[in-house]
């Protein structure tokens, strides 16, 4: 499991492996509430994989999706979480 990431009921976690053996890595721990924009992108002719953007004061995340995942599905979680949250 090189990146991963897991939606909870109060926050997204991301774990990020960067480098070519993925020793070092980046956890992101993100309460919704830090969530100021977000945009969802599905899957199209050339680009095989869906992906999700999230902004916060601290900055920027992209999460990149598998071509099987529901992305509107993941949008719909994430607006119902931010809103909530706020």
């Amino acid at each position: 499991m090189r990146d991963s990431t897991v939606f909870t009921s109060k926050r997204l976690i991301v774990r990020d492996a960067q480098g070519l053996i993925g020793w070092k890595v980046e956890i992101y721990s993100l309460p919704y509430s830090a969530i100021n924009m977000w945009s969802a992108e599905n899957v199209g002719t050339f680009d095989i994989d869906s992906e999700v953007e999230l902004w916060t004061w601290a900055g920027h995340i992209e999460i990149k999706l598998g071509s099987q995942v529901d992305v509107r599905k993941i949008d719909r979680l994430i607006s119902a979480c931010v809103l909530m949250s706020h």
